[in-house]
């Protein structure tokens, strides 16, 4: 399996792109608009959407996504979310009034794009490619999911504060070599991160000693203009976990 990051900052500016993972060539893990960046024949590859929660910085690029490929493709766009997301979306988003429910064109018979529900701890098979919810906390209903290609698994954990069930689904992973966790405040923003439901620098810390497994750490959403600061704090807080800074373009392969 390769992961491609093609989004994982907190903000836009720049170069910087809201979250998005390319696995393969035909599954979005998420889709900030990174996903903008794709090519038309990369974009009407994509079969497969799993999205971690709601919030715009996660999901924005799905309706243009739809919408761009509508014609292109024989096939729905299947995209996998649990139902209080799929709920938050059909409501506010795939409404016909922000954007046409593309789970209704061309008809319900035969649509551009098909929800299919995951909840926690249940695999979804893609040929072999195992991809698991996995516990989060958030301000909105939220999952991380874990991505097993048989030989070694990524955890990504979407947007969470503290959530030791999370860490239970981690320690018992037996080929564990990736995990990407999100630290989106600096520890000066500690109260906003606290309101938020996000990680700062010293909570990150903390929830690090829970990881029983080795795995290599990437730090993943950190606000535009405070990535130096945060990660400096990251390193000095948690710098035995050897934590590194997630950036565009970067790939895994596992």
């Amino acid at each position: 399996m390769q992961l491609r990051v093609l989004g994982c900052s907190g903000g836009i500016g720049g170069n910087l792109r809201t979250t998005s993972f390319l696995l393969d060539h035909d599954v979005l893990i998420d889709a900030g608009t990174g996903v903008g960046d794709l090519t038309l024949a990369e974009l009407r590859r994509i079969d497969h959407v799993f999205l971690t929660h709601a919030h715009l910085d996660h999901v924005v690029m799905l309706p243009f996504l739809v919408d761009t490929v509508s014609t292109m493709r024989d096939s729905p766009i299947t995209v996998h979310v649990t139902d209080e997301t799929r709920a938050i979306l059909r409501d506010h988003i795939f409404n016909w009034r922000v954007w046409p429910d593309f789970s209704a064109i061309p008809d319900t018979q035969s649509p551009v794009m098909q929800f299919s529900s995951v909840r926690v701890g249940q695999a979804v098979d893609l040929q072999g490619r195992r991809i698991t919810p996995l516990p989060a906390v958030h301000t909105v209903p939220a999952v991380g999911y874990r991505l097993d290609s048989g030989r070694a698994s990524l955890v990504f954990t979407g947007d969470t504060t503290s959530c030791d069930s999370l860490w239970e689904s981690i320690n018992v992973i037996d080929n564990l070599r990736y995990v990407i966790i999100e630290t989106a405040f600096s520890n000066a923003e500690k109260d906003l991160a606290v309101a938020s439901r996000h990680l700062w620098p010293d909570a990150l810390a903390v929830e690090l000693v829970k990881l029983k497994r080795p795995a290599r750490i990437f730090v993943t959403h950190l606000k535009p203009g405070e990535g130096a600061l945060t990660m400096a704090e990251v390193e000095d807080r948690a710098g035995a976990h050897e934590p590194r800074m997630l950036s565009n373009g970067h790939v895994f392969e596992f």
